[in-house]
């Protein structure tokens, strides 16, 4: 998860109104891919990472700084059905989301796919990146 924090912090003010958002993905105790949210805000940092594993995703862990966005305003497939679709087995988040297009919608996606989701992992360090962090209240 440190490293997820790293990678996000270095994408801080450079994401638009979308949050700076660490990715990393191990799979037997190796990283295997890891990503920042881009510059203006997409592509999301779970679907780049998502992307450089592969079929390496299958069976691994997703450290994640922000919970994964469970619904997307464009319409594409959000984070959480990504990770879940890639066969990633278990997502551990460092920070609940409160944007419309998150909180909780993510961790129920995957919850319901069977992968395991674990949050608060170094919360209080990742909780830092999200201070000024304004998530749109609704889905309008």
């Amino acid at each position: 998860m440190r490293r997820a924090i790293a990678l996000a912090r270095a994408a801080l003010g450079t994401t638009g109104q979308n949050p700076a958002v660490g990715c990393v993905i191990v799979k037997d105790g190796e990283v295997i891919a890891e990503a920042a949210t881009a510059a203006g805000g997409r592509p999301h940092a779970e679907e780049q990472a998502l992307e450089a594993a592969g079929e390496r995703a299958r069976g691994a862990t997703a450290y994640v700084t922000l919970e994964p966005c469970g619904e997307r305003s464009s319409g594409a497939p959000s984070c959480g059905a990504r990770l879940a679709q890639a066969g990633v087995s278990r997502v551990v988040v460092a920070c609940e989301d409160a944007s419309a297009f998150a909180s909780g919608q993510g961790a129920e996606q995957l919850t319901a796919a069977g992968v395991v989701v674990e949050i608060g992992l170094l919360s209080a360090e990742a909780a830092t990146l999200y201070e000024s962090y304004a998530p749109r209240a609704s889905k309008s």
